[in-house]
């Protein structure tokens, strides 16, 4: 076979020369045919095999391997056979004793015709029309311990801005305040979003691209009026740009990983970095993001005049402990709720608890498993009358763990002041004022009564009304303390009319 050069100088020989391939042939030591060939066909030449070569160690199991390739389109994705598993199975079931090459160039070959690869077309949106969702997973460190998060992404198709926010889940109360959150930060609501099935929007997969949708998803698209769009099942790849969207927040974003004391921290960092993507220009764009992004807020739905309560709410009642159970974890309710049908709320970071569209108590929401949440004042009326338990209380171990050390300090001084269990009680109304003027301004008055060697509830009280830190009347502890006050009837005044028609009653 001839390079390139050497059929350079034959064609300059015949064609320019005018010398004839005889000739040629001759001079240059070539046969005829070698000379005809590079007179017709400048290029480099190929090698063209006409006769398959034989394989007679491969060619009795080939029918195997091809029947297993064409399982194998109908297999999931993750679980097909490799060139490696193709040949350990010859082995094994076929006793082959030719090289792992040989089956290895052979799988190659087949696969490339049995799986074409597929065909897509190139998809443009309208401004404001369209965006894409989705959920995905990125690692942390929060508080010092290595977390893994959820990242909420909803893209816009016309000018690709992108929102990223992150969850400690993906329950239905973080995908619909993701949601919220995104509407907001963009500025307003797209007309269709695009998903693939995931659980919190859908309930079930129906025939085509109908879906039967989750009650609140379904309450939560109706009250911002955009329409929800769902991918063929296994077919992520048809919200491309969300999905990438995903790989380029965990690389860009999240790079070196962030640490942080709250979720909260995180969040603002990955709105500041979302906020600057409106600066770059995409390739095959002739504007940036940002002027793409203002041109898609004019066509966007307007955002609800109320915004939705992102919150799944569950039933409950109150036990004798004055708790209800949510996720394993126990929540404190007032006491004088025990027994009572309560409603719970529950959002990514708090649990409020409702009964009669009251709302009795907020804590923050509790990821851990079987644990105790409470709230120190929904017990202090249950230990004002029960004082004895106030050393065995949970409830006011962990809060002594953690309240200024002059409620120690003014305590011990009240029990030397006032016999047992009066010195308990008279503390446990001073403690009801926390929860009108705070720990800080709390401890400050007790200081004050130290100082004064006032050990009364009434005196503190006056102090802080003098400092303007309660109101007139209306304290907590003054609703315990007060009394109803009950007139008793004047008998004389019954007995004159028994008497009043004379000894014989008439």
């Amino acid at each position: 076979m001839i390079q390139v050069d050497e059929k350079e100088l034959i064609r300059r020989a015949y064609l320019l020369e005018g010398k004839s391939q005889r000739q040629i042939a001759k001079e240059r030591h070539h046969s005829r045919r070698t000379v005809a060939l590079a007179v017709s066909d400048p290029g480099t030449a190929t090698y063209r095999m006409i006769v398959s070569r034989s394989a007679p160690v491969l060619d009795v199991v080939k029918p195997q391997i091809d029947a297993w390739l064409q399982a194998d389109l109908t297999a999931p994705k993750k679980q097909r056979h490799t060139a490696h598993r193709v040949f350990t199975r010859l082995v094994a079931e076929h006793h082959f004793n030719g090289a792992e090459s040989t089956v290895r160039r052979y799988v190659c070959a087949r696969r490339a015709e049995l799986e074409r690869p597929a065909a897509f077309l190139l998809l443009t949106y309208a401004p404001g029309l369209d965006a894409q969702c989705d959920f995905g997973e990125a690692e942390i460190v929060l508080a010092g311990q290595p977390t893994t998060v959820q990242l909420f992404c909803l893209r816009l198709c016309y000018s690709k801005a992108a929102f990223v926010y992150a969850f400690p889940h993906q329950r239905q109360e973080a995908f619909l305040e993701g949601h919220q959150r995104a509407f907001e930060f963009l500025g307003g609501v797209p007309h269709h979003i695009w998903y693939d099935n995931l659980k919190t929007a859908v309930q079930k997969v129906l025939r085509g691209h109908h879906r039967d949708e989750q009650h609140a998803f379904t309450i939560f698209r109706s009250h911002h009026l955009f329409e929800s769009r769902f991918c063929n099942p296994g077919e992520g790849h048809e919200k491309g740009l969300v999905e990438n969207l995903v790989g380029y927040a965990r690389r860009n974003f999240l790079v070196p990983v962030p640490e942080v004391a709250t979720l909260s921290e995180l969040n603002a960092a990955l709105l500041t970095r979302c906020r600057a993507e409106a600066d770059r220009r995409l390739q095959g764009e002739t504007q940036t993001i940002g002027a793409l992004w203002a041109v898609e807020r004019a066509a966007f739905l307007p955002l609800p005049t109320h915004p939705y309560i992102c919150c799944r709410t569950v039933p409950a009642r109150v036990n004798r402990y004055s708790l209800i159970t949510f996720e394993t974890n126990r929540y404190s309710v007032p006491a004088e709720y025990v027994g009572r049908q309560v409603l719970i709320k529950a959002f990514v970071d708090r649990v409020e608890i409702v009964c009669n569209e009251r709302r009795l108590a907020t804590h923050v929401r509790c990821y851990e498993r079987e644990r105790d949440v409470l709230i120190s004042a929904h017990y202090l009326r249950l230990i004002l009358e029960r004082p004895a338990a106030w050393e065995y209380a949970q409830v006011i171990q962990e809060w002594r763990a953690r309240w200024p050390a002059v409620y120690d300090t003014y305590l011990a001084a009240l029990r030397t002041q006032l016999p047992e269990p009066q010195g308990i009680r008279e503390f446990v109304r001073i403690l009801m004022f926390q929860e009108t003027v705070g720990a800080a301004h709390l401890a400050a008055a007790l200081t004050w009564a130290l100082r004064e060697r006032c050990y009364s509830c009434e005196g503190v009280l006056r102090h802080l009304r003098t400092l303007g830190r309660v109101p007139a009347s209306g304290t907590p502890c003054e609703r315990v303390q007060a009394q109803p006050v009950v007139t008793l009837p004047n008998l004389a005044q019954y007995q004159q009319l028994v008497w009043a028609g004379g000894p014989d009653g008439d």
